[in-house]
């Protein structure tokens, strides 16, 4: 019969490291697997978002600008469109607000080239099922707090309980203050030269 390892100090933090070694291989392993089909799969659902929020276009473009938020400076995607001629179609940028009701709300908001909204995207959102979550449909251009062809030059982007145009979501108006900041970000972007 084999002798039994002694309870020790020495075995328990040998046994321990062991283990924690052999998780952070596997760890290591599958996040390596994983990787490259998760890079493909955030890069196709960002295509999709661009090509969803813009008109019609030939080709884009991408850059990195800077845009004033509370937290300072901050870089924003954008995703400058041109059609064949090379003349600008419009743009869209990744935007978000960090918050609302449920934490970080980001999405894909796209101008045309007068700066009007040609629509947008959700890419990520905590916001409480059947209440902010409706901020997919509810800003759309069927929704009852359509933003779709507004401009934030000439139009007051911010929910009407506040002063604005905007029609908050019923119940949710944490996360629809989110969603009206998060346009007026995007929109610096679109003003921001290179």
């Amino acid at each position: 019969m084999a002798k039994k390892a002694e309870s020790s100090l020495k075995n328990m933090l040998l046994a321990l490291t062991l283990i924690a070694l052999v998780a952070s291989l596997a760890l290591a392993l599958v996040n390596n697997v994983t990787k490259g089909p998760i890079e493909k799969v955030n890069k196709e659902k960002i295509a999709q978002a661009v090509a969803k929020v813009l008109p019609a276009y030939d080709n884009y473009t991408v850059d990195t600008v800077m845009v004033e938020t509370k937290k300072g400076e901050q870089p924003m995607v954008r995703y400058t469109a041109v059609d064949a001629e090379g003349n600008l179609v419009g743009k869209a940028m990744e935007s978000w607000d960090d918050n609302g009701f449920g934490g970080r709300l980001s999405a894909m908001v796209g101008f045309d080239a007068e700066g009007n909204i040609s629509g947008y995207e959700i890419l990520a959102s905590s916001e409480t099922p059947g209440l902010g979550a409706k901020a997919d449909t509810w800003f759309q251009k069927d929704g009852k707090g359509n933003v779709i062809g507004m401009n934030p030059a000439t139009n007051n982007i911010t929910v009407k309980k506040d002063g604005g145009e905007v029609d908050a979501i019923t119940g949710s108006t944490i996360t629809s203050r989110a969603y009206c900041r998060m346009i007026a970000t995007a929109y610096s972007a679109f003003n921001t030269e290179k």
